[in-house]
């Protein structure tokens, strides 16, 4: 599926210095055809909430491997719905364990990936939520 025409941020909330994952997947979604702004390493929510307006994009993808994945991801739904922009497409990667991903998704996640994922099935799913 093609992401022509969308615009992306990819962001690293917190302390986890890890990107490599984060910086593979704006590969793949700007290979899909998406238009990606990766914001680098260790962003605070309220940052990654206002870039994500500034640059107007269409989803916010959270890269996450500290094992705080719930807590920055609800930090980062309030700080979005603060700014206006509370139903932006939100997807979250990297060590979520299965027990949390349904929390995450009654935040208003559209999508959980991990690394066990293939790149073109997370690719998908980000267009079809995106459609």
């Amino acid at each position: 599926m093609s992401l022509a025409g969308k615009r992306i941020l990819v962001a690293k909330p917190g302390l986890d210095g890890h990107d490599a994952g984060a910086k593979v997947i704006a590969l793949a979604l700007r290979d899909a055809g998406a238009e990606v702004i990766y914001t680098g390493l260790r962003k605070s929510p309220a940052y990654i909430a206002q870039a994500a307006l500034d640059e107007d994009v269409d989803a916010l993808g959270l890269s996450i491997l500290s094992g705080s994945h719930l807590e920055l991801v609800t930090e980062t739904c309030r700080e979005l719905a603060a700014r206006g922009a509370g139903g932006m497409a939100v997807f979250v990667g990297g060590t979520i364990p299965e027990a949390d991903r349904e929390a995450l998704r009654a935040l208003g996640v559209r999508g959980v990936f991990t690394a066990d994922m293939r790149l073109d099935d997370v690719v998908s799913q980000v267009a079809k939520a995106l459609a």
